[in-house]
C-alpha cells in the first residue's frame, strides 16, 4: 500500500472479518456498510452587541452599509434653522454650533455619526463642553458601546461613565442652573426603559442568513459543488466494517470534509465504497433568492425601500423618485426630527423658552415636487394675504427681518 493510495485504503486495511456482534455494535447490519453524512448543527447568531453588529453589518454587510450611508447621509444633508419664537435667528451662536460642533466634525458627519449611532446600537450620545463661561462651546458624539449608566434607587439614570480600555470618566448628569453635560438619545426599546433597540437587531436573522449564503457561496466557489450525502460501503466479498474502521472513518470524514472551509472537495473512494447524494443541491436551494430575500428584510428594517439598493423585487413603488421622497418623508425625516428636537429641547435650557431648532426642508431636494404643489397652491389662494401665504410656507410676514 502506497501514499497514493489515500485515507480510505487505510480505512478499509483488511485484517479480520467482523463479527455479527462486533457488526451490529458499530450501527451496521446485513451484509453492505452504511456510512450517513449528517452534519446537521443548530444555528449560530451573530450577538447583538455594538461592536459585533458594526464589524457583520456595516463592516462586512453591503446592504447594510449601503442603507446606514443612505440614512445617515441623507440626514447630515439637511440645514438647520434657530428661531426664538416666530423670529428667524441669523448668525446665532448655537447655529454655528450646529454647522461646526467640534474642530474635528462638520454638520454633516456630525449628523451622520450620530445617526450611524442609532441605526447601530440603538442609542447615540452627545457631550457638551464648556468655553469661556458659555454652556455649548462643542459638542462630541461619544461612541455607544464606551457609554454605561448607573441608576439610582428608582431606576432612573444618575451617572453615566465614558471607558475607553482602562481610563474611566463619570459625568454626572445632574447640573444646577445649565444644561446636562450629556444628551442621550435612543430608539424606543419595550424591554428596556434606559437604553434603545438598534433597527439591526430586528433584521438579525436576515443578516446572518444574507452573509451565511455569501460565505456558502464563497465555499463553493473554491471547492466546486457536492451536496449533502452518505458513504454506501458494500464490497464485493460481503465484509463489514469493524468499530474501529467505523470510527476512523467518522473521524476522517468530520476532518477532512465537513464544515464551510471543505464545501465541495471531492471524495476519492476506494474499497468498495459509493457515494449517495442525500440532500438538495446549491441549485435545489437557490441561494440568490434567499439572499435577495434577507437583503429586503435588512431593508425593511432600515426603512429604505429595496428598489434604492438595487434589490429585485417588491418594487411598490412607480418610478425612483417616489420610492426616494418616500425614503425621505417616512425614514429620514422621523429619524432627524427626534434628534432634532431632542437637541432644541436641551440646549433651550441655556437660553429662553421660545428658543428653538427647526430643520430647513426648503433645501431637501427630494421633497421639491411637494413644495413646488403647496406653492402653486398658495399661489392660486387669493383669499390669502401674502404674509399669510408666506407664514403657510415657514417664512416670516414681509417687512419683520430676522434678529441678528
Amino acid at each position: 500500500m502506497t501514499e497514493k493510495t489515500g485515507w480510505f485504503s487505510r480505512v478499509f486495511a483488511r485484517t479480520n472479518k467482523a463479527n455479527p456482534s462486533e457488526t451490529k455494535q458499530a450501527g451496521l447490519s446485513g451484509s453492505s456498510g452504511f456510512v450517513a453524512l449528517h452534519n446537521v448543527l443548530g444555528a449560530g447568531w451573530t450577538s447583538a452587541s455594538y461592536e459585533a453588529l458594526s464589524r457583520q453589518g456595516f463592516m462586512r454587510n453591503a446592504v447594510v452599509h449601503r442603507c446606514v450611508r443612505m440614512i445617515s447621509e441623507a440626514a447630515g444633508s439637511v440645514p438647520w434653522l434657530a428661531y426664538e419664537g416666530e423670529q428667524e435667528l441669523e448668525n446665532d451662536k448655537l447655529i454655528s454650533l450646529i454647522e461646526q460642533p467640534n474642530p474635528f466634525q462638520s454638520r454633516g458627519d456630525f449628523i451622520e455619526a450620530l445617526c450611524g449611532h442609532l441605526l447601530l446600537s440603538g442609542n447615540a450620545y452627545v457631550e457638551r463642553v464648556s468655553h469661556d463661561d458659555t454652556p455649548f462651546g462643542n459638542i462630541f458624539a461619544l461612541r455607544p458601546d464606551y457609554v454605561s449608566c448607573v441608576l439610582d434607587e428608582y431606576g432612573w439614570p444618575e451617572t453615566y461613565i465614558y471607558q475607553t480600555g482602562t481610563k474611566k470618566r463619570h459625568i454626572n448628569i445632574e447640573s444646577v442652573n445649565e444644561p446636562p453635560p450629556l444628551l442621550h438619545l435612543k430608539l424606543f426599546n419595550p424591554l428596556d426603559d434606559v437604553n434603545g433597540f438598534a433597527p439591526l437587531q430586528a433584521g438579525l436573522m436576515a443578516l446572518d442568513t444574507h452573509n451565511a449564503a455569501a460565505e456558502w457561496n464563497k465555499a463553493l466557489l473554491d471547492n466546486a459543488a457536492r451536496p449533502s450525502g452518505a458513504l454506501v460501503y458494500a464490497p464485493g466479498d460481503g465484509s463489514n466494517l469493524t468499530p474501529e474502521q467505523y470510527e476512523q472513518l467518522k473521524k476522517e470524514l468530520e476532518d477532512g470534509y465537513s464544515g464551510p472551509n471543505n464545501a465541495g472537495k471531492p471524495l476519492l473512494l476506494e474499497g468498495g465504497l459509493d457515494w449517495k447524494a442525500m440532500g438538495l443541491s446549491p441549485k435545489d436551494m437557490d441561494f440568490i433568492e434567499a439572499k435577495n430575500a434577507a437583503s429586503r428584510d435588512i431593508a425593511l428594517a432600515f426603512g429604505v425601500p429595496p428598489m434604492l439598493l438595487g434589490i429585485p423585487g417588491d418594487n411598490t413603488y412607480a418610478n425612483y423618485q417616489e420610492a426616494h421622497r418616500a425614503f425621505f418623508r417616512l425614514t429620514v425625516l422621523p429619524l432627524l426630527q427626534r434628534i432634532k428636537g431632542a437637541m432644541s429641547a436641551w440646549m433651550q435650557q441655556s437660553r429662553s423658552s421660545g428658543f428653538h431648532l427647526e430643520l430647513d426642508l426648503d433645501q431637501v431636494e427630494s421633497l421639491r415636487p411637494e413644495r413646488d404643489a403647496l406653492w402653486t397652491r398658495l399661489e392660486a389662494a387669493s383669499f390669502l394675504s401674502d404674509d399669510e401665504k408666506r407664514m403657510a410656507v415657514g417664512y416670516s410676514p414681509m417687512g419683520q427681518e430676522a434678529i441678528k
